[in-house]
Protein backbone atom coordinates (compact mmCIF):
# COMPACT_ATOMS: atom_id res chain seq x y z
CA UNK A 1 0.00 0.00 0.00
CA UNK A 2 1.22 3.59 -0.83
CA UNK A 3 2.19 6.02 2.24
CA UNK A 4 -0.01 9.05 2.42
CA UNK A 5 2.58 11.54 3.14
CA UNK A 6 6.04 11.72 3.33
CA UNK A 7 7.96 13.90 5.76
CA UNK A 8 11.36 15.91 5.57
CA UNK A 9 13.31 17.49 7.76
CA UNK A 10 14.65 21.17 6.44
CA UNK A 11 17.72 21.86 8.13
CA UNK A 12 18.50 25.75 8.90
CA UNK A 13 22.38 26.63 8.21
CA UNK A 14 24.70 29.74 9.15
CA UNK A 15 27.62 30.91 7.09
CA UNK A 16 31.02 30.43 8.20
CA UNK A 17 32.44 32.78 5.77
CA UNK A 18 29.92 35.36 3.77
CA UNK A 19 31.59 37.98 1.41
CA UNK A 20 29.71 40.36 -0.18
CA UNK A 21 31.27 42.63 -3.05
CA UNK A 22 30.43 46.15 -3.95
CA UNK A 23 30.26 45.11 -7.73
CA UNK A 24 26.58 43.49 -9.43
CA UNK A 25 25.91 41.50 -11.96
CA UNK A 26 23.97 42.43 -15.14
CA UNK A 27 20.50 41.84 -12.87
CA UNK A 28 21.55 44.12 -10.05
CA UNK A 29 22.72 41.48 -7.84
CA UNK A 30 25.89 42.01 -5.56
CA UNK A 31 28.28 38.95 -6.29
CA UNK A 32 28.61 37.11 -2.80
CA UNK A 33 30.77 34.46 -1.80
CA UNK A 34 29.20 32.21 0.92
CA UNK A 35 30.22 28.75 3.01
CA UNK A 36 27.52 27.36 4.60
CA UNK A 37 26.98 24.64 6.93
CA UNK A 38 23.50 23.05 7.77
CA UNK A 39 23.02 22.52 11.41
CA UNK A 40 20.21 20.30 13.55
CA UNK A 41 17.93 22.64 14.08
CA UNK A 42 15.31 21.79 11.57
CA UNK A 43 11.79 22.53 10.46
CA UNK A 44 9.67 19.05 9.64
CA UNK A 45 7.51 19.40 6.13
CA UNK A 46 4.66 17.17 5.24
CA UNK A 47 3.78 16.45 1.62
CA UNK A 48 0.96 14.84 0.40
CA UNK A 49 -0.75 14.37 -2.95
CA UNK A 50 -4.09 16.50 -3.20
CA UNK A 51 -6.54 17.54 -5.56
CA UNK A 52 -4.56 21.20 -5.51
CA UNK A 53 -1.77 22.93 -3.98
CA UNK A 54 -1.90 24.36 -0.17
CA UNK A 55 0.58 25.31 1.87
CA UNK A 56 0.02 25.64 5.51
CA UNK A 57 2.38 26.59 8.50
CA UNK A 58 2.44 26.29 12.16
CA UNK A 59 2.52 28.51 13.76
CA UNK A 60 0.22 30.02 11.31
CA UNK A 61 1.83 32.30 8.70
CA UNK A 62 1.05 36.16 8.50
CA UNK A 63 1.26 36.15 5.04
CA UNK A 64 -0.57 34.38 2.21
CA UNK A 65 0.42 31.40 0.74
CA UNK A 66 1.22 32.24 -2.58
CA UNK A 67 4.11 34.05 -0.74
CA UNK A 68 5.55 30.93 0.68
CA UNK A 69 8.72 29.69 -0.79
CA UNK A 70 7.42 26.10 -0.81
CA UNK A 71 4.40 27.49 -2.64
CA UNK A 72 6.63 29.15 -5.26
CA UNK A 73 9.13 25.95 -5.34
CA UNK A 74 6.06 23.37 -5.81
CA UNK A 75 4.37 25.83 -8.90
CA UNK A 76 8.28 26.39 -10.57
CA UNK A 77 8.49 22.45 -10.75
CA UNK A 78 5.08 22.00 -12.41
CA UNK A 79 6.26 24.58 -14.76
CA UNK A 80 9.54 22.63 -15.32
CA UNK A 81 8.09 19.21 -15.57
CA UNK A 82 4.75 19.86 -17.27
CA UNK A 83 2.65 18.58 -14.59
CA UNK A 84 0.19 20.16 -11.89
CA UNK A 85 1.73 19.96 -8.61
CA UNK A 86 -1.18 18.87 -6.42
CA UNK A 87 0.07 18.52 -3.20
CA UNK A 88 -1.04 19.56 0.55
CA UNK A 89 2.00 20.48 1.73
CA UNK A 90 2.37 21.07 5.94
CA UNK A 91 5.32 23.29 7.05
CA UNK A 92 5.57 22.71 11.16
CA UNK A 93 7.73 25.72 11.63
CA UNK A 94 10.82 25.84 14.05
CA UNK A 95 13.68 27.86 12.23
CA UNK A 96 12.99 31.77 13.00
CA UNK A 97 11.95 33.87 10.21
CA UNK A 98 14.23 36.90 9.20
CA UNK A 99 17.11 35.32 11.06
CA UNK A 100 19.61 34.52 8.56
CA UNK A 101 19.06 30.79 9.32
CA UNK A 102 17.51 30.16 5.58
CA UNK A 103 14.55 29.19 6.65
CA UNK A 104 12.55 29.75 3.98
CA UNK A 105 15.19 28.56 1.91
CA UNK A 106 15.42 25.10 3.28
CA UNK A 107 11.51 24.79 3.12
CA UNK A 108 11.33 25.06 -0.67
CA UNK A 109 14.79 22.68 -0.66
CA UNK A 110 12.85 20.20 0.86
CA UNK A 111 9.12 20.98 -0.99
CA UNK A 112 11.21 20.40 -4.19
CA UNK A 113 13.07 17.13 -2.86
CA UNK A 114 9.73 16.46 -1.97
CA UNK A 115 7.92 16.64 -5.37
CA UNK A 116 11.09 14.50 -6.83
CA UNK A 117 10.02 11.91 -4.15
CA UNK A 118 6.54 11.34 -5.54
CA UNK A 119 7.14 12.27 -9.57
CA UNK A 120 10.28 10.02 -9.64
CA UNK A 121 12.76 12.64 -10.76
CA UNK A 122 16.36 12.59 -10.08
CA UNK A 123 17.41 14.86 -7.71
CA UNK A 124 20.40 15.27 -9.52
CA UNK A 125 18.63 16.67 -12.56
CA UNK A 126 20.31 19.51 -13.92
CA UNK A 127 16.99 21.04 -13.81
CA UNK A 128 16.48 20.79 -10.44
CA UNK A 129 19.40 22.78 -9.25
CA UNK A 130 17.73 25.55 -11.82
CA UNK A 131 14.07 25.93 -10.06
CA UNK A 132 15.93 25.78 -6.46
CA UNK A 133 18.38 29.01 -8.32
CA UNK A 134 15.22 30.64 -8.98
CA UNK A 135 13.43 30.51 -5.32
CA UNK A 136 16.78 32.12 -4.02
CA UNK A 137 20.05 32.29 -3.46
CA UNK A 138 20.21 29.75 -0.72
CA UNK A 139 17.85 27.35 -1.88
CA UNK A 140 21.05 25.25 -3.97
CA UNK A 141 22.76 24.46 -1.03
CA UNK A 142 19.94 22.99 1.17
CA UNK A 143 19.67 20.06 -1.91
CA UNK A 144 22.93 19.05 -0.35
CA UNK A 145 23.80 19.08 3.14
CA UNK A 146 27.91 18.99 3.60
CA UNK A 147 29.34 22.59 4.04
CA UNK A 148 29.93 23.90 0.20
CA UNK A 149 30.95 27.60 -1.30
CA UNK A 150 28.92 28.67 -3.36
CA UNK A 151 29.92 31.92 -5.82
CA UNK A 152 27.86 34.28 -8.36
CA UNK A 153 25.10 35.33 -6.27
CA UNK A 154 25.90 33.08 -3.29
CA UNK A 155 24.06 30.15 -5.47
CA UNK A 156 26.24 28.72 -7.92
CA UNK A 157 28.04 25.41 -6.20
CA UNK A 158 31.51 25.64 -6.18
CA UNK A 159 32.75 22.82 -3.69
CA UNK A 160 31.76 20.84 -1.00
CA UNK A 161 33.80 19.52 1.86
CA UNK A 162 34.17 17.08 4.60
CA UNK A 163 31.26 17.76 6.83
CA UNK A 164 32.01 19.18 10.65
CA UNK A 165 29.19 17.05 12.65
CA UNK A 166 28.81 16.97 15.82
CA UNK A 167 30.27 20.66 16.42
CA UNK A 168 28.62 22.79 18.89
CA UNK A 169 26.68 25.97 18.27
CA UNK A 170 24.82 28.21 20.34
CA UNK A 171 22.30 30.87 18.34
CA UNK A 172 21.11 33.59 20.04
CA UNK A 173 19.28 36.85 18.77
CA UNK A 174 16.68 39.50 19.90
CA UNK A 175 13.32 38.35 20.94
CA UNK A 176 11.09 41.29 20.31
CA UNK A 177 9.00 40.96 17.74
CA UNK A 178 9.84 43.06 14.82
CA UNK A 179 13.63 42.76 15.66
CA UNK A 180 14.33 40.44 12.28
CA UNK A 181 16.17 41.91 9.35
CA UNK A 182 15.06 41.50 5.76
CA UNK A 183 17.71 40.38 3.34
CA UNK A 184 17.22 43.02 0.76
CA UNK A 185 17.03 45.62 4.01
CA UNK A 186 20.21 44.57 5.14
CA UNK A 187 21.41 44.83 1.24
CA UNK A 188 20.35 48.15 0.76
CA UNK A 189 22.17 49.62 4.15
CA UNK A 190 24.71 47.73 2.97
CA UNK A 191 25.35 50.07 -0.10
CA UNK A 192 25.37 52.58 1.87
CA UNK A 193 28.06 52.08 4.20
CA UNK A 194 30.29 49.14 1.90
CA UNK A 195 33.02 47.33 3.48
CA UNK A 196 35.39 44.84 1.83
CA UNK A 197 34.85 40.96 2.12
CA UNK A 198 37.79 39.28 4.16
CA UNK A 199 40.06 36.71 2.36
CA UNK A 200 38.05 33.83 1.44
CA UNK A 201 40.80 32.01 -0.08
CA UNK A 202 42.20 31.01 3.98
CA UNK A 203 38.46 29.99 4.62
CA UNK A 204 38.43 27.33 1.75
CA UNK A 205 41.63 26.09 2.06
CA UNK A 206 41.21 25.40 5.70
CA UNK A 207 38.08 23.35 4.52
CA UNK A 208 39.92 21.63 2.22
CA UNK A 209 42.34 20.44 4.80
CA UNK A 210 39.95 20.15 7.32
CA UNK A 211 41.85 22.02 9.38
CA UNK A 212 39.14 23.15 12.39
CA UNK A 213 41.22 25.60 14.15
CA UNK A 214 41.72 27.45 10.60
CA UNK A 215 38.20 26.83 9.36
CA UNK A 216 37.25 29.01 12.82
CA UNK A 217 39.83 31.45 12.71
CA UNK A 218 38.99 32.69 9.44
CA UNK A 219 35.06 32.82 9.97
CA UNK A 220 34.18 36.01 8.64
CA UNK A 221 30.48 38.37 7.85
CA UNK A 222 30.71 41.64 6.20
CA UNK A 223 26.99 41.67 5.68
CA UNK A 224 27.04 41.81 9.29
CA UNK A 225 27.81 45.44 10.14
CA UNK A 226 24.64 46.47 8.02
CA UNK A 227 22.91 44.19 9.79
CA UNK A 228 24.04 46.20 13.18
CA UNK A 229 23.11 49.16 11.69
CA UNK A 230 19.35 48.14 11.44
CA UNK A 231 19.29 45.95 14.86
CA UNK A 232 22.35 47.56 17.02
CA UNK A 233 20.69 45.00 19.35
CA UNK A 234 22.73 42.24 16.88
CA UNK A 235 25.86 44.28 17.98
CA UNK A 236 25.29 44.13 21.68
CA UNK A 237 24.69 40.13 21.65
CA UNK A 238 27.60 39.59 19.19
CA UNK A 239 29.86 41.12 21.57
CA UNK A 240 28.47 39.61 24.56
CA UNK A 241 28.78 36.05 22.23
CA UNK A 242 32.10 37.07 21.95
CA UNK A 243 33.18 37.09 25.71
CA UNK A 244 31.83 34.04 26.77
CA UNK A 245 33.43 31.09 27.52
CA UNK A 246 34.65 28.02 25.35
CA UNK A 247 33.97 30.25 21.98
CA UNK A 248 35.64 29.28 19.20
CA UNK A 249 34.51 31.95 16.78
CA UNK A 250 31.27 34.31 16.83
CA UNK A 251 29.54 36.20 13.88
CA UNK A 252 26.64 37.07 12.68
CA UNK A 253 23.87 34.72 10.23
CA UNK A 254 23.77 35.91 7.27
CA UNK A 255 21.81 38.84 6.97
CA UNK A 256 20.91 38.89 10.38
CA UNK A 257 19.42 39.24 12.94
CA UNK A 258 21.01 35.92 14.80
CA UNK A 259 24.32 35.44 16.06
CA UNK A 260 25.50 32.27 16.21
CA UNK A 261 29.09 31.16 18.62
CA UNK A 262 31.43 28.01 17.36
CA UNK A 263 31.57 26.55 20.53
CA UNK A 264 34.30 23.82 22.23
CA UNK A 265 31.73 21.48 24.01
CA UNK A 266 27.82 21.35 23.70
CA UNK A 267 27.61 21.67 27.01
CA UNK A 268 29.26 25.13 26.80
CA UNK A 269 26.84 26.22 23.79
CA UNK A 270 23.35 25.09 26.32
CA UNK A 271 25.00 27.39 28.70
CA UNK A 272 25.30 30.09 26.82
CA UNK A 273 21.94 29.82 25.24
CA UNK A 274 20.48 29.27 28.84
CA UNK A 275 22.18 32.36 29.75
CA UNK A 276 21.45 34.35 26.95
CA UNK A 277 17.74 33.06 27.14
CA UNK A 278 17.10 33.49 31.40
CA UNK A 279 19.48 36.40 32.08
CA UNK A 280 19.72 38.68 28.95
CA UNK A 281 15.93 37.90 27.46
CA UNK A 282 17.04 37.00 24.37
CA UNK A 283 16.06 34.20 21.88
CA UNK A 284 18.39 31.39 21.81
CA UNK A 285 18.96 27.69 21.20
CA UNK A 286 21.91 25.02 21.33
CA UNK A 287 22.59 23.48 18.46
CA UNK A 288 25.11 21.09 16.11
CA UNK A 289 26.46 21.11 12.67
CA UNK A 290 25.00 18.72 10.95
CA UNK A 291 26.17 16.87 7.51
CA UNK A 292 22.82 16.31 5.48
CA UNK A 293 20.18 18.50 3.43
CA UNK A 294 16.52 16.76 3.25
CA UNK A 295 15.99 13.64 4.85
CA UNK A 296 13.14 12.10 3.54
CA UNK A 297 11.10 9.80 5.55
CA UNK A 298 7.61 8.28 4.59
CA UNK A 299 4.47 7.59 6.66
Amino acid sequence: MPAKFILITAPAKINLYLGVHNERDEAGYHRVDSVMTAIDLVDTIAVAPADELSVHMVPEADFPMEANTAYKAAVAMGKVFDREPNFAILIDKHIPVRAGLGGPSTDAAATIMGICHYWKIDPMDPRIEAVARGIGADVPFFLYGPPAYLSGRGDAMQEMYRPLTGTAVALVKPLVDGSGVAAAEAYRVFDEYPSEPAPLEPMLEALRAHDEERIFANVANNLGEAAIRISPEIGTILAWMREQPDVRAADVCGSGSTVFAVCNTQMAAEKIALTALNEQGWWAQAAKMEKSGPYISVG
